[in-house]
């Protein structure tokens, strides 16, 4: 604790303090690794219980923040990612919740088979080890990862953005409370007690072996950084530029509702629409209706010629509107031949192509791309949306957060 002071004051070492973080949850993920499921859902159901009667302090904590972040120019995609709320308080709560009631992964059997030489294999889930997160705005992800690690029998270094620094602290206190509670180490769910962005640097680095896989949630810069720099692996996602493709045989009112949730919804979000695309076979019928529910909600509309001639508030989209990621209330949209992203039609066989064929961890049919998140897929939370293809895509959750092993029972086999 007291390194832990002295970081947080800018006098400490912040490699040797980086360096005993690590060690210390090295020592605890061996305890995690065997704690009975019980065991670690009674640290859950604390953890729920203390952040709902704490949401004041949480609360007064990101007011703070808030008002540091709005002094310094923040854009209100920015300040919506922070702003925790009531509501938002009590959603972090129930996904604490719903991970609670998931069934345990560490131990569980996912194959098992006999030899011709009587040898019985099985091939058995267990915890990665120690997981870093680094994470910018959004203050839920400190609970959201720290229970997603726990309930996997992982411990987790936590570096949250310094933006969200008081209120990721008043959160990650009511999760050492649920620990301590429950008899399980504090070092379980460690948060990095400095605003000092070397601390970042020291994470890539794998603090000597301490840390077995890093989870960046943040916008591109932080997750190109994070893929160039990491010395250990890394469980990365791409921008969200989640497409909304409206197709000839789309119900026109059920187009409009999805495509004004998934832009409007919350336009700060990875799962927020940021293109749309209308087929042009339709075009005539769908798209100015389409063009007209986004603008007279308050969004503005970039597009392509045929799209500018439609509705005179349009504006010219650029070249580098068609991968924006904007995090805000603007769409790019345009008339094409084909599918790309979500898909919104009544035709099963066209739904069915694009769900086989495009290559995405998410597809879509008929529904708001702001279900790209893993509270929606009943994970109960999500520690990052993987964009990869090894080990874990789409939302991480407790199951993702395990490898496996094989364990061999033999009765004296020896190989010829």
């Amino acid at each position: 604790m007291t390194a832990s002071l002295k970081a947080i004051n800018g006098n400490g070492d912040l490699p040797a303090l980086m360096n005993e973080l690590a060690a210390g949850a090295r020592a605890a993920a061996r305890v995690l690794s065997l704690a009975p499921p019980g065991q670690k859902d009674r640290a859950l159901e604390a953890m729920e219980r203390t952040i709902r009667a704490n949401a004041a302090a949480i609360l007064a904590a990101n007011a703070e923040d808030i008002a540091d972040v709005r002094s310094s120019g923040a854009t209100g995609a920015f300040i919506d990612r922070l702003t925790l709320t009531q509501a938002r308080i009590d959603a972090m709560a129930d996904g604490i919740a719903t991970v609670r009631e998931i069934p345990d992964p560490v131990g569980v059997v996912t194959e098992s088979w006999q030899r011709p030489n009587g040898m019985v294999i099985e091939r058995v889930r267990v915890p990665l080890g120690v997981v870093a997160v680094i994470f910018e705005s959004r203050p839920n992800v400190t609970a959201d990862a720290g229970v997603l690690c726990l309930k996997s029998g992982n411990a987790v270094i936590l570096r949250g953005g310094s933006d969200s620094f008081r209120s990721g602290r008043a959160i990650h206190q009511c999760l050492v409370q649920g620990l301590q509670e429950a008899g399980l180490p504090e070092a379980s769910i460690t948060l990095v007690p400095t605003r000092d962005r070397a601390a970042v640097g020291l994470l890539l680095s794998g603090l000597n072996g301490g840390i077995d896989v890093i989870v960046p949630r943040g916008g591109k810069s932080l997750v190109a950084r994070v893929e160039a720099e990491a010395r250990v692996p890394v469980f990365a996602h791409l921008e969200g530029v989640n497409h909304v493709y409206v197709d000839q045989a789309a119900n026109l009112e059920m187009a409009k509702s999805i495509v004004l949730n998934a832009k409007m919804r919350r336009t700060g979000v990875c799962g927020a629409a940021e293109t749309l695309l209308v087929d042009r076979a339709s075009a005539n019928a769908n798209l100015k209706p389409l063009v007209e529910t986004l603008i007279d909600a308050g969004c503005e509309v970039r597009g392509d010629e045929v799209v500018q001639r439609i509705d005179a508030r349009v504006k010219p989209a650029s070249d580098e509107d068609w991968d924006a990621e904007y995090l805000d209330a603007i769409i790019a949209a345009k008339v094409v031949d084909g599918v790309d992203g979500a898909i919104v039609t009544e035709d099963a066989n066209t739904a069915r192509k694009f769900l086989n064929e495009v290559d995405s961890a998410i597809v879509l049919h008929n529904a708001s791309t702001q279900f790209a998140d893993g509270g929606e897929f009943g994970f109960g939370a999500e520690i990052g949306i993987a964009t990869g293809k090894f080990h874990a895509r789409g939302p991480v959750g407790v199951e993702q957060l395990t490898s496996f092993k094989y364990r061999v029972h033999g009765t004296g086999q020896t190989r010829p």
